[in-house]
């Protein structure tokens, strides 16, 4: 009996079919379970129009919260017009502290949004605003309030520079890693606008109609709409993501590393820079220029202050962009000697008392001072990819937790920046101490980047 032997070839198992992520469960109170962007089949169907549809939310929420957190800018620099008797310094504190309280809020808010929901707490953030703005025009109706309840109150705006830092958190969990740069930089662009914003709107709604008189008071009723159709937009449109977790082991990783703290004063004079002397810009051309302090067109006021946080703005993504060609050190390095250069020539131009001048140096300073936010900002994943402790996933952690810290900690330049300037004219009548200071801290800063992240030997390779 004759055996038949097969020759075909053994069968061979079919390989996995390719995982995919659980589909999307809505649930009461617009919570979203199963949510993965990294996954391209949940992205491509779906996640993509939910994250876009947060983000323009989000970016709007946010930009009322620059809008509040910049309207001691121009609102102080009014009152003594409208009858208030206040001194330079009080001035400088109205319009520095509510950086102070915005800088300290950014480090909560970046972990509210795992606990409520990106919904839930753009919702509440949004409604805090209201407070400020309201009670901005209830006290600056009476020329008697007294100086302690002013300083309250603006402290309280700073609830809109907390904004900035829960905003950023909320969009982080809802865009995959390759396209994270770019909504968080349209979000954080978004936001900055609002500080242009104000201080174009404020002078223009303050004066238009008023006669000699001015409607401060308006200066905060014409934002609470805004807020309620932001509040209900996030209620109606925005949803919560239940696999948001806050990572409080990868902050309190990130405080031990020393490039956190390296990095934070970097920004502290980059973006401090960008948000100080916004804030502080009305008053330095109502204090230099008085007559162009306001132009009047038509029945209104234009203060051209808004151009310096407008161009500092758009300056921004610049910054990002030219980082990823020639590396974040090497910008961020350009920036402060720009920075410093322009700085010293404000100085030495103040004499010549040409206002034209005075606004072009100074919108070159705000062109530099965004393009350093935007390279020192993509510095951070890359350095702490390198030179952090720990493994790739800790790296990674680290990363996303030092990015909001080190976004808090530089926002205390919009408290330094105004009182030095204070400082400098209580010592001196004048402003030019505190712009050699500045001009010293550029160049130190410079000097920090160079032998940190750019000199030879330091991982040239890899574009810090």
């Amino acid at each position: 009996m004759t055996e038949t032997v097969s020759t075909a070839p053994p069968p061979v198992a079919a390989p996995p079919a390719p995982t995919s992520a659980p589909a999307l469960v809505t649930r009461p109170g617009r919570w979203i379970d199963n949510w993965d962007p990294e996954d391209t089949t949940q992205w491509e169907h779906g996640g993509r129009d939910i994250a876009r549809r947060n983000l323009r939310w989000s970016i709007f929420a946010e930009f009322l919260g620059f809008v509040v957190w910049q309207l001691w800018s121009i609102v102080a620099v009014t009152l003594p017009a409208a009858g208030f008797d206040l001194g330079t310094g009080e001035i400088f504190w109205l319009i520095s502290i509510p950086s102070l309280v915005g800088a300290t809020l950014r480090i909560p808010y970046s972990f509210l949004v795992p606990k409520f929901g990106g919904r839930n707490w753009t919702i509440i953030s949004a409604g805090l605003l209201l407070i400020p703005a309201i009670l901005l025009a209830v006290v600056v109706s009476n020329p008697a309030s007294p100086f302690g309840v002013l300083l309250l109150v603006a402290a309280l705006a700073g609830f809109g520079g907390g904004n900035f830092a829960s905003s950023m958190s909320n969009i982080t969990y809802f865009y995959p890693q390759r396209e994270k740069g770019w909504a968080l930089g349209l979000n954080a662009a978004g936001g900055n606008l609002g500080a242009s914003v104000a201080q174009f709107v404020v002078p223009i709604v303050i004066t238009i109609g008023a006669g000699t008189a001015l409607n401060v008071p308006l200066a905060g009723w014409i934002w609470v709409p805004f807020i309620l159709v932001a509040m209900f937009g996030a209620f109606r449109y925005m949803d919560n993501l239940s696999g948001a977790k806050a990572d409080l082991a990868g902050s309190a990783a990130a405080l031990r590393e020393r490039h956190l703290w390296l990095l934070s004063v970097l920004y502290i004079g980059t973006f401090g820079s960008f948000i100080g002397f916004a804030s502080v810009f009305p008053k330095l051309i109502a204090d230099q220029f008085p007559e162009f302090s306001a132009i009047a067109v038509g029945g209104a006021s234009v203060s051209l202050a808004f151009l310096g946080a407008l161009v500092g703005s758009l300056a921004r993504p610049y910054g990002g962009r030219l980082s990823d060609r020639f590396g974040g050190a090497r910008i961020t390095m350009t920036a402060f000697a720009s920075m410093g250069v322009i700085t010293l020539a404000v100085v030495l131009t103040l004499p010549v008392a040409n206002f034209w001048l005075f606004l072009g140096l100074f919108l070159l300073l705000f062109a530099s001072a965004g393009i350093g936010n935007g390279s020192t900002y993509r510095m951070v994943p890359i350095v702490f990819a390198l030179r952090a402790s720990g493994d790739e996933t800790a790296r990674k952690r680290k990363a996303a937790a030092a990015l909001g810290l080190i976004s808090a900690i530089g926002a205390y330049g919009g408290f330094l920046i105004p009182q030095a300037l204070n400082l400098s004219f209580q010592a001196t009548g004048g402003y030019a101490g505190a712009f050699l200071g500045f001009v010293a801290g550029y160049a130190a800063l410079l000097l920090l980047t160079y032998l940190v992240y750019v000199r030879p030997g330091h991982l040239r390779e890899h574009k810090i």
